[in-house]
């Protein structure tokens, strides 16, 4: 099967069919000679020009990969016995064998230290890839501020000899990748045909109405991308703009209201006075209770300037806070994430005009701003639309909301919690 002339008794070739069934074996010598009469090799070898043609990678970053693939050869000839090889380590290896493997693939220039600029040219050929497929090449000037952002959130620990600067090591490197989850799902779907439906390369589309400035929107297309990281593939294709205080006012009841009829999941954004920009994923509606509640999908996120995921650790359900018209201090009115009350890893007062934001257990998250006082000059919330599946399962969960807000106020005007004014 595949090349004939490809050294009969490599015994990581013999390994490595063992991962794969008879027919995609098949299916991947099909694709190995379509690629090699592509590279008019006789049947040979895939070039490397018709590999990134066919990948969608153009630049080091592919140029580093046909490398690996090849068993850095150095001879611009990838053997099916390379394919095979490479794709049982990449995708059906250990998650520390894919993840070495991608440790590997950063370094793009090959010279054993994952530094800077290295990290600087992989997130330039991500979004070049994701965003802007229109310029001829990969270049830092295509991204550049949003690269920073991403890069921002690295850690260089490793000494390297000789040099001032230190490198990323490869704990470095997880501990990357699990702040950027959308990093890692394309670093690590990179053999896949992108037409096929690579990971890591869905973009929500981004819907609002005509009355709202575009420039006014703090989620761009590239935060969407981030955020989506740590979402399921049904809640990547439309996110509808349900809140924006530039049109709706500074108000936590316009936000309750343009909020309660939402269909699925929402994200909160705010950017504060200081030019911080950061938010959190409620996975459940925002309706008013007296305590914390809420799943473990939900997750917080900064976006500037620095570009980072938190999610839950399990080490407690303090999740999603939402209270309106409380008038005991132990029930802060206002909408927020994580921590304990007074304590909030992201809190809004009801005032919309202050909030907080501590280090907080319940996400593994730092502060997200420069300070723990936050004074938001944006606030934005937007709405994932479900698809007819999911918001069918949705409905039969969740019941009424009015419903349950009426009982659930019912019980605090009995126990004298409840503002009797309301």
């Amino acid at each position: 099967m595949g090349n004939s002339q490809s050294p009969p008794a490599d015994p990581r070739f013999s390994s490595a069919t063992r991962a794969f069934t008879q027919k995609d074996l098949e299916d991947l010598n099909s694709l190995f000679v379509s690629l090699a009469a592509q590279s008019k090799s006789n049947n040979e070898y895939v070039s490397l020009s018709v590999f990134q043609a066919y990948f969608g990678l153009k630049g080091s970053l592919g140029e580093r990969l046909f490398d690996l693939v090849t068993q850095q050869r150095k001879d611009n000839k990838l053997t099916f016995h390379d394919l095979v090889i490479a794709k049982s380590v990449y995708e059906k290896g250990t998650r520390d064998d894919i993840e070495e493997f991608i440790y590997q693939l950063i370094d793009v220039t090959g010279d054993g230290v994952v530094g800077r600029c290295d990290i600087e040219s992989v997130l330039a050929a991500i979004f070049w890839n994701i965003f802007s497929l229109e310029a001829s090449n990969p270049g830092l000037n295509t991204h550049p501020e949003i690269i920073n952002e991403f890069l921002n959130a690295a850690i260089f620990s490793k000494a390297v000899e000789g040099a001032d600067e230190k490198s990323m090591s490869f704990e470095d490197f997880r501990s990357w990748c699990a702040l950027l989850p959308s990093v890692r799902k394309f670093l690590g779907s990179l053999l896949i045909q992108p037409d096929a439906g690579r990971l890591g390369s869905q973009v929500p589309q981004l819907m609002h109405g005509d009355n709202i400035n575009p420039d006014l929107i703090l989620l761009r297309e590239e935060y969407a991308w981030h955020i989506g990281g740590a979402l399921p593939h049904h809640e990547l294709e439309e996110w509808k703009l349900l809140y924006h205080s530039a049109i709706n006012g500074m108000s936590f009841n316009t936000f309750l209201g343009s909020t309660l009829n939402g269909e699925g999941p929402t994200i909160l954004i705010i950017k504060d006075k200081d030019g911080y920009i950061y938010g959190g994923y409620a996975s459940q509606p925002w309706e008013r209770h007296g305590n914390f509640y809420g799943d473990l999908k939900s997750f917080l996120f900064q976006l500037y300037p620095k570009a980072s995921i938190f999610k839950p650790t399990g080490a407690n359900n303090n999740v999603q806070w939402c209270a309106a018209n409380f008038s005991s201090e132990s029930i802060p009115n206002g909408i927020g994430f994580g921590g304990r009350v007074n304590h909030f890893g992201l809190f809004l007062s009801a005032s919309f005009d202050v909030g907080q934001t501590f280090t907080c257990t319940t996400f593994g998250s730092p502060c997200l701003s420069k300070t723990s006082r936050i004074f938001p000059e944006v606030i934005e919330c937007w709405g994932i639309i479900q698809n007819g599946a999911q918001k069918e399962k949705l409905d039969a969960i969740k019941g009424t909301v009015l419903d349950r807000f009426k009982e659930e106020r019912h019980m605090l005007n009995m126990v004298g919690l409840a503002n009797s004014s309301e």
